[in-house]
C-alpha cells in the first residue's frame, strides 16, 4: 500500500468514527475551516471544540444514542455541535429558528432531547421552547445570556481538547418542513449504505484541500446546507465560508473575496442573482467557481439556461430529499434536455406512478416513488401512520408530481397538493409560473386553483413585481396578455394579484398552499 492508499485508508477509518475532521487537522491545523461573522476556525480549533463539547454532554449525563437539539444560526458554535455530535454518538437535530417558540418545542420534545443548545439571537422562542421538554438535562446558551441556560463557553472551556480515545459515530435526525401538521423527524435505526447520490457529488466537486473554500448561503438547520454545503465540503478538508443571511450581490461579493470554488443554492438565489443589474453582475470576478449545485424546489428552463451561459458549465442539479433519492444532471446533459432535473443514477430505482395506480407511460405525468435501500430505510419519527403513508411496498414517496420522457429524464410539474383542477383537467403550476417568469417586470410568481362556480377551480397568478416596478390595472392585463402567447388555453391565468412577498420555506420553495388557501378562505391578502 503506498503513502496516498494509506492515507485515504487512514481518513476512512477516521470517518468511520466521526473523526475525519481531527484527520484533517493533524495534516493541516491551521487551515481554515470556518469563516463567519461570527467568528472564524481553523481545523485545528475546530477539532479542539469538538472534542470539548463532547466531554462536557458526557459530563452532562449524555451517553452515545442520546439526542441532541441545536437551535441556532450560522456561526461557529453550530458547527461545533455537528462535529461533537458527530464523534461523540449523539443523534442531532437542528431546529428550524423561524418557528414559533411553542414549534420548537414540540421538536425539542418530540426528538427526545437530552441536550439543548440554543443561540442568544433566539432567546424568547428557546426560553418557552424550553419549558416544553422536561427531559432536557442540559442547556447551553450561545453568544449571551438566556434564562435557565448555561454558558456554552463556560462548559465546554474547561474541557480537555486533546482526541477522544473512545469516539462514536453519531447521527442526524432531520424534521420535515411540510405545510401542514407538525414536522416530522425522519429517523433511521441504522446507517444506510453510501448512497448513489453521494458517489456522484464527490465525483463531480473534485474537491482540492487547502485550495478549495466553499460557501454556505442556507440556513444550516435545513437537510441540504447542513449537508451539502456544510458537510461535504468541510469533511473532505475544504473550507467554509457562512453567510448569516443570503443576499444576491454579498453572495457575488464573498465568492470574489475568498476565491469560492463550491456552492449549493436554491432555484430562487439564481433568479435573484441573474435579476441584479448587469453592472452590479459584471463588478465581481466569479471565475473560481468550479461547482455550482442546486436542487430543492423545480428550477425555470429559462433561469437554469442563463445560469450556465453566466457561470459556465459548472451547474448540477439534483432531485432529492432528506428520506432519500437520487436524480442528477450536469450542464452539457441538460442543455440537451432543458427542463430535467436529470435521470436516475445507477442503483437508484424511480418509477413515475399515475392515478390508476399503474406506472405512468413516457410523458404521463404521475407521484414519483423512489425504492427504499434495504439497509437504513427511513421512518417518520414516533409515526408509524405517516410512515406508512409514505410508502407503496418497497417505494415512497415525497408527494412530488412529474414524467419521465422516452430516454428516463425526468421532469418535476409541481407536488399533488399542488394541483390545479379545472373542469376535471389536471393543471401544473410550475409550468405556468415558469412563462410568467420571463416577464421583465415580474420577480417572482405562484401560480394557484381559486374558487370557480362552474370550472371548480381557475387559475390566478400571484405576483411579486421587481423592486421599482408599480402595480397597475395595465400590468395585469399586460402579464395576462403575456401568459396567453405563451400558454395552451386550459393553462392561462384568468386573473394577476399582486402582492410584496410570497410566503417561502427556508429552503427558497413557495408554500403554494398558503398563497391558495386564502382564496379558499376568503381572505385574498397574501
Amino acid at each position: 500500500m503506498n503513502i496516498a492508499q494509506n492515507a485515504a485508508a487512514s481518513r476512512e477509518a477516521a470517518a468511520a468514527v466521526g473523526m475525519v475532521l481531527a484527520w484533517h487537522a493533524a495534516q493541516d491545523p491551521d487551515r481554515p475551516a470556518i469563516i463567519s461573522g461570527a467568528g472564524r476556525r481553523s481545523y485545528g480549533e475546530l477539532n479542539a471544540r469538538a472534542n470539548q463539547l463532547v466531554r462536557a454532554l458526557r459530563r452532562a449525563g449524555l451517553q452515545a444514542g442520546d439526542a441532541v437539539a441545536l437551535l441556532c444560526s450560522n456561526r461557529p458554535e453550530f458547527v461545533e455541535v455537528v462535529s461533537a455530535c458527530q464523534r461523540g454518538g449523539f443523534r442531532l437535530t437542528p431546529v428550524n429558528w423561524h418557528l414559533k417558540g411553542s414549534e420548537i418545542g414540540y421538536i425539542v420534545d418530540n426528538c427526545e432531547a437530552k441536550a439543548f443548545i440554543a443561540d442568544v439571537r433566539f432567546a424568547g422562542n428557546a426560553t418557552e421552547a424550553a419549558s416544553m421538554a422536561p427531559a432536557v438535562q442540559a442547556r447551553l446558551a450561545v453568544g449571551g445570556e438566556i434564562p435557565g441556560f448555561v454558558s456554552y463557553d463556560d462548559v465546554v472551556s474547561p474541557e480537555a481538547h486533546h482526541d477522544l480515545d473512545d469516539p462514536v459515530l453519531g447521527t442526524q435526525m432531520m424534521y420535515t418542513s411540510g405545510t401542514t401538521g407538525y414536522p416530522k423527524g425522519v429517523f433511521r435505526r441504522e446507517a444506510p449504505p453510501v448512497a448513489p447520490l453521494q458517489v456522484k457529488l464527490a465525483e463531480t466537486a473534485q474537491f482540492r484541500p487547502g485550495e478549495d473554500m466553499a460557501l454556505v448561503t442556507g440556513p444550516l438547520y435545513h437537510a441540504a446546507p447542513l449537508a451539502l454545503n456544510l458537510v461535504f465540503p468541510l469533511n473532505a478538508g475544504v473550507g467554509c465560508v457562512l453567510m448569516d443571511k443570503w443576499d444576491a450581490e454579498e453572495t457575488l461579493r464573498l465568492v470574489e473575496e475568498y476565491g469560492v470554488t463550491h456552492t449549493h443554492v436554491v432555484p430562487t438565489m439564481l433568479h435573484r442573482m441573474l435579476s441584479l443589474p448587469s453592472e452590479v453582475r459584471s463588478k465581481y470576478d466569479s471565475s473560481s467557481l468550479r461547482w455550482i449545485l442546486h436542487g430543492a424546489a423545480p428550477c425555470p428552463a429559462h433561469v437554469k439556461q442563463n445560469s450556465i451561459e453566466w457561470f459556465g458549465p459548472v451547474v448540477f442539479e439534483y432531485y432529492a430529499a432528506t428520506e432519500g433519492g437520487g436524480v442528477f444532471v450536469e450542464s452539457e446533459e441538460w442543455l440537451t434536455k432543458p427542463g430535467t432535473v436529470g435521470r436516475a443514477l445507477p442503483g437508484v430505482e424511480l418509477v413515475v406512478v399515475n392515478d390508476a395506480g399503474e406506472p405512468s407511460a413516457a410523458n404521463e405525468v404521475g407521484t414519483i416513488y423512489f425504492k427504499a435501500p434495504a439497509q437504513g430505510r427511513f421512518e417518520y419519527f414516533k409515526a408509524p401512520e405517516k410512515t406508512e403513508g409514505a410508502y407503496r411496498g418497497d417505494h415512497f414517496t415525497m408527494g412530488d408530481m412529474g414524467y419521465l420522457d422516452e430516454d428516463g429524464f425526468l421532469f418535476l410539474t409541481g407536488r399533488s397538493a399542488e394541483v390545479i383542477i379545472s373542469g376535471g383537467v389536471n393543471i401544473y403550476p410550475v409550468e405556468i409560473d415558469e412563462e410568467i417568469l420571463k416577464h421583465p417586470a415580474v420577480f417572482d410568481v405562484a401560480a394557484v386553483g381559486v374558487p370557480n362556480e362552474e370550472w371548480g377551480e381557475e387559475i390566478k397568478a400571484v405576483v411579486q413585481l421587481k423592486e421599482g416596478v408599480a402595480p397597475s390595472e395595465e400590468l395585469k392585463q399586460e402579464l395576462l396578455a403575456f401568459a396567453a402567447e405563451r400558454l395552451p388555453g386550459y393553462k392561462r391565468p384568468r386573473s394577476v394579484d399582486f402582492t410584496d412577498d410570497l410566503p417561502r420555506m427556508p429552503s427558497g420553495k413557495i408554500v403554494r398552499r398558503a398563497v391558495r388557501d386564502r382564496y379558499w378562505q376568503g381572505d385574498k391578502k397574501i
